[in-house]
């Protein structure tokens, strides 16, 4: 039989989930069956993925059918697809839950990606999401934006698992952890228990590297560069996204250190894990699981699409590496201020959670427009 190296991964502490999720893959038990043989551990959801499940798929006229008899708004059909799927995906994962005492078998749904900058409205959906879908084991997705941040703080103080998502800087991740710890201890400070909520935190990798390399080419292409500058330009090429994961995690290491998080241990908290997201690699010309064998560490999850899960089944290279060259990573990070580099980070995180936001927002207007179209065309004449 062959070696399938996630299961190894298992024992170094991280785990990985799968970021997809469709009817198909729970009524075919193809869903159940990665959870048996790829040892998969939960799953990521956000609009895009919705988007490719639902438009041209027949598997839901019926349910659409159901909900024009009801005279319900294209919306509300739409969150009754979706709601559906997470509650099956729920009771799939509900064993997984149970075996590792609420650290995994959680299915993240994300709040609509249009109210990513209205705090009081992320709160509510979020709250929505929670009570209406029903299970324990779901974890609601809240962009870790300026909005987003005092939501997330709200709505674990209320109990609720939260997947702070849309990270790209290092900063940003340690906004996300402080806002978890805040909600945990406003919970605690109203005598209620801390230990059942779960929370990770969303890190974004390939987009970093894409956005980053774009720059690069552009400054090779541009020609008039020296021999010193080309190879500088080329050391950081495909790089920074893993250096920029490094860095995250000894902050990690930093804040549960804190005595604001040991007490809140001694209460029985769960570590906000650092979930690597966006694991695909983009450019042909790096290793198709660079972005699963350098970050493998504990206390971290790693959500991958379903072809990466499948290439890191076969061929991963599996050791603890989230802690591997760290001083490289301070470095490779400095370096980019390098007059003969010249990038700077703060403005690609920012233009990267701006695109992250509108990256979300295009698929769920555009779901919205087919399941519409779906709608006219499935309705009685």
């Amino acid at each position: 039989m062959p070696t399938n190296h996630i299961l190894e991964i298992a024992e170094y502490g991280q785990s990985i989930w799968m970021d997809n999720l469709t009817r198909d893959l729970i009524e075919s038990g193809e869903l159940k069956k990665m959870i048996e043989t790829r040892g998969i551990k939960g799953i990521t959801s956000n609009p895009a993925i919705f988007e490719k499940a639902i438009a041209g798929n027949k598997i839901y006229d019926a349910d659409i059918e159901k909900g024009i008899r009801e005279k319900l708004p294209t919306y509300k059909i739409y969150e009754s697809l979706i709601f559906d799927d997470i509650r099956h995906a729920c009771d799939i994962f509900r064993p997984v839950y149970e075996a590792s005492n609420g650290l995994d078998g959680y299915i993240s749904i994300e709040v609509p990606p249009t109210i990513a900058h209205d705090t009081e409205a992320t709160i509510n959906e979020a709250r929505r999401y929670y009570q209406e879908i029903g299970r324990e084991n779901v974890m609601i997705k809240i962009p870790g934006t300026s909005a987003g941040l005092p939501a997330v703080e709200q709505v674990i103080a209320d109990g609720i698992n939260v997947n702070v998502t849309l990270l790209f800087s290092v900063d940003s991740y340690i906004n996300s952890a402080w806002a978890y710890i805040k909600g945990l201890e406003k919970r605690a400070a109203e005598g209620k228990d801390i230990s059942k909520i779960a929370s990770v935190a969303s890190f974004f990798l390939s987009r970093i590297d894409s956005n980053i390399d774009s720059r690069i080419d552009n400054k090779l292409k541009a020609g008039a560069v020296s021999i010193t500058q080309e190879a500088k330009l080329r050391e950081v090429k495909g790089k920074v996204a893993i250096a920029n994961a490094k860095i995250a995690y000894q902050k990690y290491k930093e804040i549960i250190q804190s005595d604001r998080w040991k007490a809140l241990a001694a209460k029985g908290a769960k570590v906000q894990r650092l979930l690597w997201a966006s694991t695909s690699t983009k450019d042909p010309d790096y290793s198709d699981v660079m972005y699963v064998d350098e970050l493998i560490g504990p206390d971290t999850v790693n959500t991958l699409p379903p072809s990466t899960i499948e290439a890191c089944a076969d061929h991963c290279h599996v050791d603890n590496r989230v802690e591997s060259k760290v001083d490289e990573a301070y470095t490779l990070m400095e370096n980019l201020k390098d007059p003969d580099i010249d990038i700077d980070i703060d403005r690609v995180m920012e233009e990267l959670l701006s695109e992250g936001i509108e990256k979300f927002v295009q698929p769920f207007q555009s779901l919205m427009d087919s399941l519409e179209t779906k709608v006219k065309q499935l309705e009685p004449v």
